[in-house]
C-alpha cells in the first residue's frame, strides 16, 4: 500500500507519499480500507520529531480514519467486509489501509457523508472522555473552551450547549467568534483583544467557569486557575504555547478546584473502549438528530498532505481539515 511516510522530522515538505509494507489485522482486529483521515495538531508534531507514536502503534501519522471493513481479525464478529466505519487511531491514518482493534471502530452516524466521518472520532472522544467522563460536566454549569473554532472547539461547543451549560469560548477572528455563537456558544472572547479572565468573569456575574477544556498549555495555566469557579476542574489536553508554566497553589486551595492532564493516543486499550462505547451511546445519537454536526473547513487530497498541515498551521481554518482519498 501506499501512505505518507516522514524519513526526516522537518516542515510540512517533509512528508512523502511512499509504498510501505501492508497492514494485517491481528486478533480483535479490523482492516480498514481509508477513504479519509483527518489533520490534528499531534500529527504536526510526530512530523517535526517531537511526539513519537506510542509503543506498537502503527509509525505513520494520522489518528483518525473513515472507510471500508476490509478484512477481520481472528475472532471480530462484530462486523463484516464492506461496512463503512470510521475509527479512533494510534496512528496509521494517512495511509491506504490502517489495522485497527475492533473496540475502537464505530458505525458512521446515519447523516453523515463517509468522508466527513473522519473528522469525528478524535473530537468527539476527546470532548466526551475530558468534559463529561472526567470533568463532570452538569446542566446549568458554566464552561470555558479556549480555541472554540478548532475541531475539538466546534465539537465541545456543540456538546456542552446541549448539555445545558453555558458556553464561553475563545477565539482569533471575527468570523471565528461568529461561527462559535452559531454553534452555541453564549460567551466569545477574541484571546487576541480581550481579556477572558475579565469577560468571563462580568459574564457569570464573577462566578466564574466551573470547567475549562484547555489546548493551549502552560501560557494559560495562571488565568485558567484565576478564571475557575469555586470547586471548578481545569482539563489541559495540549501544550500549544508552552509546557512548563507556574501554578498558583493557594488560588489552587482557595477554589477547592482541580487541574488534570489528559492524553487520549497512548491510553490503554481497555480505557479507549470504555471511551468509544461511550460516545457511539452519547454523542451518536445527537449527531443523527441533527443537534450536533462535524464541522468541516475544507477536504485536501492525501498526497497533499503537506498543504493541509500548512494550513492547519496557519490557523486560519474553523473545524476539521480532512484528508481525503
Amino acid at each position: 500500500m501506499y501512505a505518507i511516510t516522514v524519513p526526516s522530522p522537518g516542515g510540512p515538505e517533509a512528508m512523502q507519499w511512499s509504498e510501505v509494507p501492508d497492514p494485517a489485522p491481528g486478533t480483535g482486529e479490523v482492516l480498514i480500507d481509508v477513504v479519509a483521515s483527518a489533520v490534528n495538531r499531534a500529527d504536526i508534531m510526530q512530523r517535526e520529531g517531537s511526539y513519537p507514536p506510542p509503543p506498537g502503534a502503527s509509525p505513520y501519522l494520522g489518528l483518525e480514519c473513515s472507510g471500508r471493513i476490509g478484512a477481520l481479525g481472528e475472532g471480530v464478529a462484530a462486523w463484516t467486509v464492506g461496512d463503512e466505519v470510521c475509527a479512533l487511531l494510534a496512528g496509521g491514518g494517512y495511509a491506504e489501509q490502517v489495522a485497527v482493534p475492533v473496540a475502537q471502530v464505530m458505525p458512521v452516524p446515519r447523516g453523515v457523508s463517509l468522508v466527513d466521518a473522519a473528522g469525528l472520532p478524535e473530537v468527539a472522544c476527546t470532548v466526551w472522555s475530558n468534559v463529561f467522563m472526567a470533568a463532570r460536566l452538569h446542566p446549568g454549569e458554566v464552561f470555558l473552551v479556549h480555541g472554540g473554532s478548532s475541531g475539538i472547539g466546534t465539537m465541545a461547543i456543540q456538546l456542552a450547549a446541549r448539555h445545558g451549560a453555558t458556553v464561553c469560548c475563545t477565539a482569533g477572528s471575527a468570523a471565528k467568534l461568529e461561527r462559535c455563537r452559531e454553534l452555541g456558544a453564549d460567551v466569545v472572547v477574541n484571546y487576541r483583544d480581550d481579556d477572558f479572565v475579565a469577560r468571563v468573569s462580568e459574564a457569570t456575574d464573577g462566578h466564574g467557569a466551573d470547567v475549562i477544556l484547555d489546548s493551549i498549555g502552560a501560557a494559560y495555566l495562571g488565568r485558567n486557575v484565576e478564571t475557575l469557579a469555586m470547586d471548578g476542574r481545569l482539563v489541559v489536553i495540549g501544550m500549544q504555547r508552552g509546557r512548563i508554566g507556574e501554578l498558583d497553589l493557594g488560588a489552587l486551595l482557595a477554589k477547592r478546584a482541580s487541574v488534570s492532564a489528559a492524553g487520549l493516543r497512548a491510553r490503554p486499550a481497555d480505557q479507549k473502549a470504555e471511551i468509544v462505547a461511550a460516545v457511539v451511546g452519547n454523542v451518536w445519537p445527537a449527531i443523527e438528530s441533527g443537534d450536533v454536526q462535524v464541522v468541516v473547513d475544507h477536504r485536501v487530497p492525501m498526497q497533499r498532505a503537506a498543504d493541509a498541515h500548512r494550513a492547519v498551521e496557519a490557523s486560519g481554518h474553523i473545524g476539521k481539515v480532512l484528508l481525503t482519498r
